[in-house]
């Protein structure tokens, strides 16, 4: 009956005077603003068909409103990054994710006379479609591609002039695309000095880093063993020989790359480490298998998401 007669008594008052306050009315209770967050900086760093994951890495961060602030990218990092800051990661996605064995054959130009396997002319055109007469200046955000100068050893940070020749520089790994000529330079890929490239977003004082890498669970640490060499019989060795599987030429020097991205990855990270790292489980994914772009895609997207909490964390941090 108490209930009865006060449910009546409000629906009383509020009819007595439409435009009174009504005990429904919750505009007077102050509504808490979500927390601010500071901006990260994306390092973006190369592992070529491992690469991928990157995308999936961006669509995370996105989902949970986590704002990018510049993106330096080496390699397959800075197309990612490229594409993304362009807004054309969408396109990137579609194409990636429709890669097959054969068509990524039929996106390679075999040479013979160039200083590359491959001149690259056909994936420049695929990129054409959607970033011809782009710039870096004309994104709304910082970025750089990270490349290397092949006649000097000098690491190359490329923050203006043609999108697709900073991207194409970035990746063009030695002995497979050719090098990029650029302003008098001969430039090939940016994973050679500085794999996962920190060092260039501390440089444009961002105050937070986070770093994607790509091969850190390739080799574990990567330990020094003492060995002693052995003598063998000419006759022993074939037999062995005959009885492994061989590596073929592709094979080390894709193994060759990898350690030499691991040992220098290491290297520069002890020296100026992100804030924080996003590590992709990649270990089985090889260098070339650009097909399996719909697996890497996925574990960068896990990568990020079990990491949000902490980036957040940090984020709000840095504006106490």
């Amino acid at each position: 009956m108490l209930n009865w007669s006060f449910n009546r008594t409000v629906a009383t008052a509020d009819a007595a005077d439409p435009g009174g306050p009504s005990l429904n009315d919750h505009s007077d209770i102050p509504v808490t603003p979500p927390p601010r967050r500071s901006k990260i900086a994306l390092a973006l760093g190369g592992g070529a068909a491992r690469g991928w994951a990157h995308i999936g890495v961006l669509r995370a961060l996105d989902e949970e409103g986590i704002e990018v602030g510049m993106i330096a990218g080496t390699s397959i990092g800075a197309l990612v990054g490229g594409c993304y800051l362009a807004g054309k990661l969408d396109e990137l996605e579609v194409f990636a994710r429709s890669l097959t064995m054969r068509r990524i054959a039929s996106l390679l130009d075999f040479t013979i006379r160039g200083s590359g396997l491959f001149g690259g002319m056909r994936l420049t055109r695929r990129m054409q479609e959607h970033l011809e007469h782009l710039a870096i200046e004309d994104l709304d955000r910082p970025f750089v591609a990270v490349a290397t100068e092949v006649n000097s050893g000098h690491e190359v940070w490329i923050g203006g002039g043609s999108l697709i020749t900073a991207i194409r520089a970035s990746y063009a790994l030695p002995g497979i695309f050719e090098p990029i000529k650029c302003n008098g330079r001969t430039l090939v890929d940016g994973a050679l000095v500085n794999p996962v490239p920190v060092s260039v977003c501390r440089a444009h004082e961002e105050p937070l880093v986070v770093a994607v890498n790509l091969n850190y669970d390739l080799y574990g640490r990567s330990a020094v063993i003492k060995h002693s060499a052995s003598v063998q019989k000419i006759e022993d060795q074939v037999h062995q020989e005959n009885s492994e599987a061989r590596l073929g030429l592709t094979s080390v020097m894709v193994q060759a790359f990898n350690i030499i991205q691991d040992r220098i990855s290491r290297a520069r990270l002890a020296g100026d480490p992100p804030d924080l790292s996003l590590h992709p489980k990649l270990s089985d994914i090889g260098l070339s298998e650009f097909h399996r772009a719909g697996e890497a895609i996925d574990r960068g997207y896990q990568e990020a998401k079990a990491k949000i909490l902490e980036i957040q964390r940090m984020q709000e941090a840095l504006l106490r």
